[in-house]
């Protein structure tokens, strides 16, 4: 009974210690964060200097160039990570209803040209049980479809991404689609219309809020002609993934991999998606550097191009670890696409939630903004989702509201720095690196990479088995 009291003993000790200096790394990670963290600026820089991200563009390749040669100067070994991207990029477009020009943009991945002529059909939202509903009505007309939810929908109603409902509208027979987007005063969102990041068949564009819901509203007292006239360029490009590699001491085998995608779209140039996000990890990097820190597990620092077009990058680096037979290295996956101001971890998978706890219980004495609120959850849609369709478990910050009603404004015009909070996107970088060095150094990652067999019943469980189906990465059959 001695032995075994002075093993627990031992064992509560060695616990304590470990918390002991998980805390003083934390108090580092604040501290160098606080006082000497580039985030704000670097990103001010770019946007005001560089402009827009676009995968593919000019303006592409110059934040590539830039953000390599920042991370270099931070001591780095810079790897490019290369891969093939379909171009594309706006040149005109003219939209009528009965007539009338309507102010319109262009949805990424749309065709080259296009001269459509036909009438207008209503769709409501756009989902699959409209098209059931309206039955052969949509063939060989143009849909007017609500790009989010629209108010008094039935209770509990799900949404489908824009190139979702896409694939309906052409699956369906529409010869083109134009989205009402939800914000107010007419502000006009772009985005991919594309499932896989190829052209599509139809033209597919967006309208105001106001200018939508008159003409939804007119349709109701009789048929309407539309008339879209569309010309765009594409073109095969090549895009490059920006990687360095910290390697782990007595696990270095495990890698834990951070990221954020560094493209935008070229509307505005794209601060808060995703500039509060990847600029947050370039941050996170050079925080790592500056104090030396030695993990346990290997941690890869990726600014990711493409995300915007279909999750080029991610998918790329994802294949490229397949191939070298390193996939099952990647012991976890942090994401931060658009996060700010976090105030807790959330992971994809609920086996975390009790190291995140602890993780978060730590640096909890140390930052008192932090609440650690954490929580699990899935989604799509970022660059997360090709890490966690190989069922390695994932997560972000959470917790945090975006500033200045940014969240509107994503993908829009008025996507601008001056939407950026400093202090928010510094509290990013503190909360992901915590995050980061807790995992890095955990005794153990608890939730485990899934079977294909597993992974089918988290998928559904977590209602996600329609929208991959929809777009063609559901891969487990029926």
């Amino acid at each position: 009974m001695k032995r075994i009291l002075l093993i627990l003993l031992s064992g509560l000790c060695h616990f304590a210690s470990a918390q002991e200096n998980l805390k003083k790394d934390f108090e580092k990670i604040y501290t160098e964060v606080f006082t000497n963290s580039e985030a704000y600026e670097r990103l001010k820089y770019s946007t005001e200097t560089l402009g827009h991200r676009l995968t593919g563009s000019e303006n592409g390749r110059k934040a590539e160039e830039y953000v390599h040669d920042l991370l270099a100067s931070y001591g780095f070994k810079v790897r490019y990570q290369p891969f093939s991207a379909q171009g594309w990029a706006r040149e005109s477009l003219d939209l009528r209803i009965d007539g009338a020009p309507v102010h319109a943009v262009s949805l990424a991945h749309s065709p080259i040209a296009a001269d459509v002529e036909a009438p207008l059909i209503d769709v409501g939202n756009g989902l699959e049980e409209d098209y059931q509903r309206l039955a052969d009505q949509v063939k060989g007309k143009i849909a007017l479809v609500y790009l989010h939810i629209l108010p008094n929908s039935r209770e509990g109603i799900k949404n489908l991404h824009r190139s979702e409902k896409s694939a309906l509208a052409t699956k369906y027979g529409a010869k083109g689609i134009v989205f009402i987007n939800s914000v107010k005063n007419n502000v006009l969102l772009t985005g991919t219309a594309s499932i896989t990041g190829k052209l599509i068949d139809i033209p597919a564009i967006c309208i105001g809020l106001e200018d939508g819901m008159q003409w939804k509203e007119r349709l109701k007292n009789g048929v309407m002609d539309a008339q879209i006239k569309m010309r765009n360029t594409s073109a095969e490009a090549t895009a490059r993934n920006i990687v360095v590699t910290l390697e782990g001491t007595d696990l270095a085998k495990e890698k834990i991999v951070v990221g954020g995608h560094l493209d935008s779209w070229d509307l505005a140039t794209g601060a808060i998606d995703n500039g509060i996000g990847s600029f947050a990890v370039i941050d996170m990097a050079r925080t790592f550097k500056k104090l030396k820190l030695k993990p346990r597990r290997s941690i890869d620092f990726v600014l990711f191009m493409g995300e915007e077009q279909g999750l080029l990058g991610a998918k790329a680096y994802v294949e490229n670890a397949m191939r070298a037979g390193e996939i099952d290295q990647i012991k976890y996956m942090l994401n931060f696409d658009m996060v700010s101001a976090p105030k807790g971890f959330a992971t994809t998978r609920e086996e975390m939630l009790p190291v995140l706890n602890a993780i978060g219980a730590t640096y909890m004495e140390v930052d008192s903004a932090f609440k650690n609120e954490n929580a699990a959850g899935a989604g799509l849609h970022s660059d997360h989702q090709p890490f966690m369709l190989q069922g390695i478990p994932t997560g972000t910050g959470r917790g945090g509201a975006l500033p200045n009603n940014a969240g509107l404004y994503y993908h829009s015009s008025n996507d601008v720095f001056a939407l950026v909070d400093k202090v928010g996107l510094e509290q990013t970088v503190r909360v992901g690196a915590a995050y980061l060095w807790g995992l890095a150094n955990a005794a153990d990652i608890p939730a485990k990479k899934m079977t294909d067999i597993e992974l089918v019943k988290f998928l559904e469980a977590k209602g996600l088995k329609e929208s991959l189906v929809i777009s063609g990465e559901w891969r487990f059959g029926r």
